[in-house]
């Protein structure tokens, strides 16, 4: 926008000369788009950062030198992180300050430390850098280009998964509500008025959508689009890491690769708050931010991406696997991996199902972060993507519970959320419990939980319930003659055979590939799979191990 200063990035180092040429590097290579501030010590800078906050300038990047006197980089950047939350922060350290520097990962919740001297800078810096500032700006996008606008109810569900829909598909997007923003009910008036028709989309060119379909919102917004070619090398189908870790593989080693996903790229991982275990991001990466940087690669090797497409079936016609899609289209390829993943199952308590979008959620939804400021929330399940949401919401709940029925989160959390967790004072753990009773007007308001222990219930006031209890893999679409478990995952490789005995229909003279399902030219991958390890790197590790047995069996054809 015209008359907009850049954004500045700033550095701290009381070294003068090591100030001087750090500031040099930055200016030479990003001079063009960002001003180059520095500052020789920590509370300096914070009074610089102060002055820029008044002025309501954007700060994308903070680099500050560990061994400083007076106030350390890990102080400063602690203390920064206070006045612009969203800028990156690095920290440039020693060889012998790595400890301090992994602490300030968590303490600072630094992005990143660099060793110094950092020569050349094309190598040790400029890389680090460009990925940070990528991710700056990306967010600094959705946050300020939101043209599209939605009018709805607080407990409004379809409200609610329009939102989530949006937010997933990191589509930029206002959020007007009634009752409580002035600007909704004008706006609704504007457009018909029809409170019963909710929500009201409008476009950023001005076209407004009541009561929409996801559909209809993804085709308004230009988010489906239709397949480029008549026929693929492989079709992957379902977003999540093990479908985006077979595109960018399949599609960067030059099969044709087409990507269907349901609702939105990511999977249940792009709805997690933040994912620590994953390798090659020591402070942890938000679930959307991995699926937009899996979604950009993968597109950036040719592979397409169709979203918001559903698949209704699966046949073999001859050496072609067809995919039959719910608008009436067909998609052919020799090959087809299956990456539904799982849904979470529904909590088996009377009433509930009433409040489902109305304050009862299945899986942690990043849209609901701001509403649930200062109210108490619930938690029901005790794996990782419980624990998760209960950090994320931790940062603007007045309090988080978390609802087990086992006696401790050890058999079912990892470690490090566990004493993330503990560290947390509004959040607590209910051991030994469950909800076993749910009641409200037009939302959410009470929830009835007993102690399977001592033998008691209890009714608690809140209108915000989380729900993490186990998963359903997504198979129902597929044919007989796809086996699956009797829990409905898909067996291949070494499952399907039986006192070394292979399925009587299995049609060819080799056994089936690891990945390969009872069908031949039909893999699964990632948690739709029986036996599979359910956690992203594993995921992302099968995707990438099926284009290479998909290619295996291109090969035979």
């Amino acid at each position: 926008m015209t008359g907009v200063p850049p954004p500045i990035l700033l550095t701290v180092d009381d070294d003068p000369e090591v100030s001087r040429s750090l500031a040099r590097d930055l200016r030479q290579q990003y001079g063009e788009e960002y001003r180059i501030r520095r500052a020789e010590s920590g509370s300096e800078a914070l009074e610089a950062l102060k002055e820029l906050k008044i002025r309501d300038e954007q700060v994308g990047l903070l680099l500050a030198d560990h061994r400083m006197p007076e106030m350390t980089g890990v102080e400063f950047l602690e203390q920064a992180r206070e006045l612009y939350p969203k800028a990156r922060r690095v920290l440039l350290t020693a060889y012998a300050d790595t400890d301090a520097a992994i602490g300030a990962i968590n303490r600072a919740d630094v992005d990143y430390y660099l060793l110094k001297p950092w020569d050349p800078p094309d190598e040790k810096l400029f890389p680090v850098l460009d990925d940070l500032l990528l991710d700056w700006k990306e967010h600094a996008r959705r946050k300020s280009d939101d043209r599209v606008r939605v009018v709805g109810h607080r407990w409004s569900a379809p409200s609610h998964e329009v939102k989530d829909f949006l937010t997933r598909n990191q589509v930029p997007f206002r959020w007007f509500e009634l009752d409580r923003d002035a600007e909704a009910d004008r706006l609704l008036t504007a457009n018909g008025g029809d409170g019963d028709r909710l929500p009201l989309v409008i476009t950023e060119d001005g076209e407004a959508l009541q009561g929409p379909t996801l559909t209809e919102v993804a085709t308004a917004l230009g988010l489906s689009r239709t397949p480029a070619l008549p026929f693929y090398d492989l079709i992957v189908i379902g977003g999540g890491p093990a479908g985006l870790g077979a595109a960018v593989y399949g599609a960067s080693e030059g099969l044709r690769t087409v990507l269907v996903e349901r609702e939105a790229i990511g999977g249940q991982a792009g709805q997690s708050s933040r994912i620590e275990n994953y390798l090659g991001f020591p402070s942890g990466i938000q679930g959307a931010d991995l699926a937009r940087r899996a979604s950009t690669q993968a597109q950036r090797f040719g592979a397409e991406m169709l979203l918001t497409s559903e698949v209704l079936s699966l046949d073999v016609c001859g050496s072609a696997r067809v995919v039959q899609l719910a608008d009436g289209g067909q998609l052919s390829a020799h090959a087809v991996l299956v990456t539904t993943g799982v849904s979470y199952k529904r909590l088996p308590v009377p009433d509930i199902d009433e409040f489902t979008g109305r304050g009862v959620y299945y899986g942690g939804t990043a849209t609901e972060a701001e509403s649930v400021r200062d109210e108490d929330v619930y938690i029901v399940g005790g794996a990782n993507s419980a624990g998760q949401a209960a950090v994320f919401f931790s940062r603007t709940a007045r309090r988080v519970t978390i609802v087990i029925r086992g006696d401790g989160l050890e058999r079912s959390m990892s470690q490090y959320l566990i004493e993330q967790l503990g560290q947390l004072p509004n959040v607590q753990v209910r051991i030994n419990s469950e909800v076993v009773g749910a009641g409200g007007d037009d939302h959410l308001e009470r929830l009835r939980i007993a102690d399977r222990k001592a033998g008691t219930e209890e009714e608690v006031t809140t209108s915000w319930l989380f729900v993490f209890i186990g998963a359903e893999p997504c198979t129902e679409w597929l044919p007989k003659e796809v086996l699956r478990d009797d829990k409905g995952f898909v067996l291949t490789g070494p499952d399907l055979v039986t006192d070394g005995t292979l399925p009587g229909d299995w049609p060819l003279d080799r056994q089936p590939f690891f990945l390969e399902s009872s069908v031949p030219g039909v893999f699964a991958a990632g948690d739709v799979r029986g036996q599979s390890v359910k956690r992203v790197a594993s995921a992302v590790g099968e995707g990438a191990m099926a284009v290479t047995l998909i290619h295996r069996y291109i090969e035979r054809l």
